[in-house]
């Protein structure tokens, strides 16, 4: 597996392999992105395969623009209004899908609507705009586990699998995108991310619907065992047990070398650029258990602890074989 730093020959290099049907892993402001073709069922494939991802979960195509988006899904005006405030960024719109657009089958899972997002990170943007394309990236891990923001994350989970780790340095956003579908009205939180509810719900003038937890999957981190790391999870934590590791938040455990804090001034955007890379590290550690100090729920801390509670959840024996 190659590993190229995310200069100008590194990104004409993931292009032309994406071109070519293969696999590259791309830093975004949220997490690595396992990039394939967005136009192509065979690339596509190849996603669902080395994620050993169900097929029913439909992919996020990225494109460089509004204007390419709109060629792909079709807008109401409040995913407009949401597009034009928070675009470029961490924010994906499911819509419906354009007469017209491009994305295959395979990366839609079959549906009638498209999940789209415009990234800020300017190599994302870059390599979307080499390749010429709609570009597939859901997060570059094994399907289930803890999401990379790292592209040393990346090769510990894709060693020899994919065609290109493309090197940008950390993901800031340390997040997933906040997905909103715009198929009715009021639209709809799927997922919270990297964008908090209070500031969409600012631009739309009204509250989000919610998800409507039946039917068909929507978008990508909805299945209720998620971002797991191999230990288990024990959320809201006000000490630590004997042999247990913690995930700490504005100091509430004592300090020692298995605690990390997400962020000793209780930042919020700090802490969630901080879980993914505190998780993986102290899940590095084997504890039986990891300890999850509590994290206030408004504003991004509804988005980490909608991570902490699918890391947290029951796995089924095939997500604990995949572990």
């Amino acid at each position: 597996m190659q590993v190229m730093t995310a200069d100008a020959a590194g990104i004409a290099e993931a292009a032309r392999i994406l071109r070519r049907g293969g696999l590259v892993a791309v830093p975004t402001e949220t997490v690595y992105g396992l990039a394939a073709d967005a136009t192509s069922n065979a690339a596509v494939g190849r996603i669902y395969a080395a994620k050993a991802r169900p097929k029913i979960n439909p992919l996020i195509a990225h494109v460089t623009s509004l204007e390419a988006a709109l060629g792909q899904g079709i807008f109401s005006a409040n995913a407009l209004r949401l597009a034009e405030a928070f675009w470029p960024g961490p924010l994906t719109l499911v819509v419906p899908l354009a007469p017209r657009a491009t994305v295959c089958a395979a990366s839609r899972a079959g549906q009638p609507s498209i999940a789209l997002r415009v990234p800020i990170h300017p190599v994302a943007r870059a390599v979307i705009s080499a390749a010429g394309r709609p570009v597939a990236a859901p997060s570059a891990n094994r399907s289930g586990r803890v999401s990379p923001v790292t592209a040393a994350h990346v090769a510990r989970d894709f060693a020899g699998e994919i065609d290109l780790i493309l090197d940008g340095g950390r993901c800031p956003v340390g997040l997933e995108s906040t997905i909103i579908a715009c198929l009715e009205e009021p639209p709809r939180l799927l997922r919270p991310g990297g964008i908090a509810r209070m500031d969409i719900e600012a631009v739309l003038g009204g509250s989000l619907g919610e998800s409507l937890g039946s039917g068909p999957v929507r978008s990508p981190g909805m299945s209720q065992s998620h971002y797991a790391p191999r230990a288990k999870l024990r959320l809201e934590a006000a000490s630590l047990d004997n042999g247990e590791a913690g995930l700490d938040f504005g100091g509430i455990f004592a300090e020692d070398k298995n605690v990390l804090d997400l962020s000793p001034r209780r930042n919020l955007a700090e802490a969630a650029a901080n879980l993914f890379i505190f998780l993986r590290k102290l899940d590095a550690q084997r504890p039986a258990c990891i300890a999850v100090a509590p994290v206030p729920h408004e504003g991004l801390g509804e988005a980490i602890n909608d991570r902490l509670a699918r890391a947290a959840a029951p796995r089924d024996k095939l997500a604990r074989r995949r572990l």
